[in-house]
Order: C-alpha cells, then structure tokens, then sequence
C-alpha cells in the first residue's frame, strides 16, 4: 500500500514539474499576450522560439507541444499566412488527435485551399483505417495493445484452468475478442511509428507551384498546386522529389514544401 502511494505521488510530482516547466517558459505566455493584443506575427514569433527551446530539452508533454502549435496556428492564420497555419495544426494534431479545436480551425483553413484534388484509388477500408489510427497517439495504442494482450493470456489461462462451462466459454470468447483488438492496436501503433518517422507528407508552401514531369525545370508541366496543399512524398532525388496528390504525382523542388 506504501508503495502504491509513493508511486501516484511521483506520478502527482511529475505532472506538476511539466506544468511548470511549461508555464515557465516565457515565450508561450507571451505570445499568448501579445495574440490578445492583436500582434499576431510577434505572437508566433514566439510560439516558435517556445518550440526551438522545448525541441532542445524536451520539458513538454506531447499534448503542451500541441496547445503550442495549435496557438501557433491561430496566429500564423490570423496573419494570413495559410500554409504555416496548416501546418502547425497539421503538427498539433500528430501530438495530440483528439484536439477539436485544431480539427475544427484546420477544416476551415482547408476551405481555403485552392485545390480540391481528392485521391478516388483510395479504398473504403484504408480510409476508414486510417479515421480509426489517428484517433489515438501511438503511445495510448501501444499500451492498450499491451494491457489487451496480457488480458488474452489471463483469458486463455482461465479457460485451461476452469472446469465450469460458463467461465470456460466467457474466458475463450474474451480472449479471441481481446487478441484481436490487441492485434489492431499493434498495427495502429506500427504505422503512426512508420508516418512519424518516415515524416512523407508535407504542406506546400509557395503561392503557385507547377509539378513536373521530370526532377528539372525543363520537365513538362503536369499540374499546379496551391499554397496549403498536404501532398505525399514518394521519392527524393537531389534537391527534387517526386510527390503525390490525389491521383496525381509529379516532381517538386524541396524547397516548396514542408514535411508535417
């Protein structure tokens, strides 16, 4: 029981240390001062430098790196810059996917968007995957995979163990049930893993953009892209990459575009 109470006090501690590692960071509150004050390219000018020192010491939690980002938005949108605020809520999104508020704001800024490419080769069950994957960090899917494998054994432990019929069926179904959703969560955690580290989307970030046929300027157009389009990078090659977009690919100079 000691040992229980010691534990939720570190638990306790180490929550109040990241907060006040947060609200010990100048910059964050103020930016959040000079927004309200309507000074919106100084406030993310701060947002930024709240980031470049999180980045250095990592005193954050992902869900304070998200409210950063997300405030980082609001003030890169106010400017008008709609890429940068895309962006930035792209990335609060990637920290934090149940954060309406992003959502919300990027469903706004994306009604902005010049392009309407949509992708129709896209499957019914990748699409409805990938609504499910970002539902949840990839962290929470990894401990539910866990937490829901080990229920399996303990169920198939029951199972080989009891003599009465009832728990022998409850313990075979639960551990079936609780197998393959430990199964999914392992697959969610797997490739958020993979599109974090992979990092193949990016946001393009010029006005006007004209994708290539080939990695050089002398390359036939193919399509134009806007300011805010989220693409996907398929291939690299010097100081070009190939990008997809829809059911269009063609070429880009890195320069153009961010990666989320």
């Amino acid at each position: 029981m000691r040992r229980t109470f010691l534990l939720i006090a570190t638990i306790i501690s180490g929550i109040g240390v990241l907060k006040a590692d947060f609200a010990a960071l100048p910059q964050f509150e103020q930016g959040n001062q000079v927004y309200a004050a309507g000074e919106y390219a100084e406030a993310a000018e701060l947002y930024e430098q709240c980031l470049s020192s999180v980045t250095e010491s990592e005193r954050l939690t992902r869900k304070s790196k998200a409210k950063v980002y997300y405030n980082l938005g609001n003030a890169r949108f106010k400017q008008g810059e709609l890429a940068q605020s895309i962006l930035a809520y792209e990335r609060c999104l990637r920290l934090d996917p149940r954060h309406k508020d992003a959502k919300y704001n990027l469903e706004i800024a994306h009604g902005r968007i010049t392009d309407n490419l949509t992708d129709n080769t896209s499957f019914f069950f990748s699409t409805w995957f990938r609504s499910v994957r970002d539902m949840l960090p990839e962290g929470t899917w990894t401990w539910m995979s866990i937490l829901l494998f080990v229920l399996s054994l303990a169920g198939a432990l029951l199972f080989a163990m009891s003599g009465q019929v009832v728990v022998r069926k409850t313990a075979f179904h639960s551990t079936w049930v609780a197998l393959i959703i430990s199964i999914i969560a392992v697959c969610n955690a797997g490739s958020l893993h993979n599109r974090d580290t992979e990092r193949a989307e990016a946001i393009i970030t010029q006005g006007v953009l004209n994708a290539k046929s080939s990695p050089d300027r002398s390359g036939t157009e193919l399509f134009t892209l806007h300011e805010g389009t989220k693409v996907t990078i398929t291939e690299e090659l010097g100081e070009w990459c190939n990008i997809r977009v829809g059911n269009n690919e063609g070429w880009v100079e890195k320069g153009h575009l961010v990666r989320i």
